[in-house]
């Protein structure tokens, strides 16, 4: 039913991409339109190669009725499939602000059950412990 393993096929043809995950020790706030929107002490931040650190919050953190599911998907060599929402915040719809890797690769197994937000389209509000 599951695979038993879901490598990285990215990391074997680049392996100087690095991709590194840990728990952010702090507060992550996003809002939206002035809305709060999600609010977590159990970030995850990613930093990887060539891209700005990125906090992935657990949906359990995540006010769920403003998401609404987008058709848009996309395949990082690094993490997987990722799946994507838009923000719904009263009549205003921001679009594919939102992603998860919902089936993330082996290597970045602590992304499952995370998403992270599109900090052009939200605002992200992070404080340290």
């Amino acid at each position: 039913m599951f695979p038993e393993t879901n490598p990285a096929p990215g990391f074997k043809m680049h392996p100087e991409h690095r991709v590194e995950t840990r728990l952010h020790r702090g507060k992550v706030c996003v809002h939206a339109d002035g809305t709060p929107i999600a609010e977590t002490r159990y970030a995850v931040v990613v930093e990887e190669t060539n891209h700005a650190p990125v906090y992935y919050i657990p949906f359990d953190d995540i006010d769920e009725q403003f998401l609404t599911p987008s058709n848009h998907v996309t395949r990082c060599p690094f993490k997987g499939k990722a799946r994507y929402w838009n923000l719904k915040i009263g009549e205003h719809e921001i679009d594919n602000a939102v992603w998860a890797y919902e089936t993330p690769y082996d290597e970045v197994l602590e992304l499952a059950g995370l998403a992270a937000f599109f900090p052009n389209k939200v605002a992200i509000e992070v404080s340290a412990e």
